[in-house]
Order: C-alpha cells, then structure tokens, then sequence
C-alpha cells in the first residue's frame, strides 16, 4: 500500500481536517499521479453534509484533478512518468455493458464508480483528490496540454465536461441560439464552450449586476429573467438551453423562450422538483431533457478542444487548510467562478 494524506470530513457536517490514509499499490494497469491542483465543486459540499444520502465517512472529497505522472503499471500504454494527467468524477465501471462499449461510462449500467465516497469494483471505498495523490486504472486517466494553466484546467474536470456533453448530444453549432441559466462553475463553462462553437449565447440571471461579467466570458445577450419585457423579448427564441441553476424554480417563463422542438437541459438538481406548465412544452413539441457527466473519451475531446481553442475555468486558488472557509463561501456564491485547490500546500 501506498502512504497518503489529505483533507477528509470525518462525519456529517465535520469540518475537514487532515488525514493520513492508504492508496492501493500501482497494478499493472495503474497510473499513479502527485495531485497538484484539485478543483471544488457544489457537489463536493452536498456530498461532506449528505444532502443527497448515502456518503460514506470518513471523507475525501474531490473529483476535478490534475497533476504529473509519477508511476506507471507494466501494462500502461498511453501514459508515462512526467506526463500531466487529470481524473474526473469516475475511476471504474463495469467496462462491459452497452452504455460502456459505447464510450458512456457515465451511464454504466452497473453504475460507475465514483472518484471519491463510493465503493469500487474490488470491494475498497474511493478517496478523491483533497490529497496528494491518486491510483487510477490507465481506461479512466486523461491527458492534459502543456499548453494551459494547469490550475485553470481543474475544474474542467466536472463544470467543463458537465456542459460541454450536453451541446455535443444536442449538437450546438455555428449560429445557433443558445442560453445559458445561471453563470456560477457551471454556467461559466457553458458560455465559454458555447461562444467557442459559433453559437449565439444569451445568458439568464436574476441579477443585472452580471451583464459585464456574462458579455467578458462571450456571451452576446444578456436578459433579466425578472423582467417581463426582458423575457418576452426572447420568446420562442432559443434552439437550447443549458440550465446550471440548482434551486427550486418555475420553469415555465423559460420554457416559453423555447423554439420549435427546442430542448432545456437540466444539470442543476434542485432540492425539489421545479414548476412546469405541461401547454408551454406541448406548444411548440418543446423538450426537457437531462444530462450527466461526459464518458472518458467525450472527456477527452472537451480537453483537447480547451487546448485547442486556449479555454480554461476562471478560479480562486486556495490553500488545502482554507477549504471548510471556501465551502462557506460557495455556499454564499462568492466565487468567480470555481476555488482550486493548491495541493503543494497540503
């Protein structure tokens, strides 16, 4: 076994603390990074208080990681000592049904092994990357450019491929119109990817106060969802619409911005289930459709094109010990627009 530390919440609600536990031993096909940087997410905070049930304590979270390769496995091929690498939200699946073969790991029928608080294939719990290190099977490493900020490539990891997939699956392309809901980790990331595509980005908010921020980050329109002649300025308007927002809400205002068999994707999950007026979808054959993560080689695409196009999160680097702060913070919304953590200081 392999000697490791990090930060873990020891049970519900526990402030992390620091924690000294065990990675199991390179296998033959096993890469072993020195985690430098790990993003946070929401996700993160609602797993360490158990707000979607079933963590397991002790904690360590995080599961937008990148850093160097330090060891490689016998069987290894696409990776070597030196190489960056990054590990998102999965580390297994069951490799072998359908949804697997097809590249979608994410929607493993077995249900994929998450990168930290769930059970992996050979009985062990997972240990995320508030940690500095990680041992992960070849099939579920990523490649990651020289070219970028690694820091900034971190929460690429699960705000990026968590939006880039849906604008895959729906095919976003040059001239289409597409809204984005919400401008935190998640939304900033889908006008980003959106804008990068051709595709004309509007973005919603509650505040006027971030028209700035949303046009800074490539957005072309800017609307006031509180204000009615905002709205009804886009009214069957938009080909999709990307909905990062997690609080309980009425759907229906923004379904109305729908096009002709135009589909709202919903990534946020709310504490309950939103609002809708069934005659707003039926109208216009308008859709609501959900979307995960991406699988691996989707992931890897969504890494090369950030290469390619020089797209990177905008973070907040933060030192391990500032992270029960940081959680504060997120919960406060007061980030632009993801913390990183610096794992040398750990």
């Amino acid at each position: 076994m392999i000697d490791a530390k990090g930060y873990a919440a020891p049970a519900v609600s526990a402030p992390l603390v620091p924690f000294d536990f065990q990675r199991r031993d390179v296998g033959n096909h096993d890469v072993r990074i020195e985690i430098l940087f790990c993003g946070v997410c929401h996700s993160d905070l609602h797993q360490v208080r158990d707000e979607w049930g079933g963590s397991v304590f002790p904690m360590v979270p995080g599961h937008e990681i990148v850093g160097r390769v330090v060891e490689v496995g016998s069987h290894v091929k696409s990776f070597k000592a030196g190489d960056l690498a990054g590990v998102g939200c999965m580390v297994n699946s069951c490799q072998h049904c359908p949804e697997c073969n097809e590249g979608l790991e994410q929607y493993c029928d077995e249900g994929f092994v998450g990168t930290y608080g769930a059970q992996d294939r050979d009985g062990t719990v997972t240990y995320g990357g508030y940690s500095n290190q990680v041992v992960v099977t070849e099939k579920f490493v990523l490649h990651v450019s020289e070219k970028l900020d690694l820091a900034r490539v971190a929460p690429l990891l699960c705000a990026g491929i968590t939006t880039w997939s849906p604008l895959r699956q729906w095919k976003a392309k040059a001239g289409d119109r597409v809204a984005v809901m919400g401008l935190g980790g998640l939304g900033h990331m889908a006008v980003k990817f959106a804008a990068a595509l051709g595709c004309e980005v509007t973005v919603f908010s509650t505040s006027p106060d971030k028209e700035a921020d949303a046009k800074a980050l490539g957005a072309h329109k800017f609307v006031v969802s509180k204000d009615k002649d905002s709205m009804k300025s886009v009214s069957n308007y938009f080909d999709l619409i990307i909905n990062t927002v997690s609080a309980t809400m009425d759907l229906t205002p923004y379904i109305s911005t729908l096009r002709l068999d135009g589909t709202m994707v919903l990534l946020g999950v709310p504490p309950e289930a939103p609002q809708l007026h069934a005659f707003n979808l039926i109208a216009k054959r308008r859709r609501i459709a959900g979307s995960l993560i991406g699988g691996i080689q989707e992931t890897q695409e969504m890494l090369d094109f950030c290469a390619e196009h020089n797209i990177m999160s905008d973070v907040e680097i933060i030192p391990m010990n500032y992270i029960n702060e940081a959680y504060e913070r997120m919960l406060k919304s007061d980030v632009k627009y993801r913390f990183v953590l610096d794992l040398a200081t750990i």
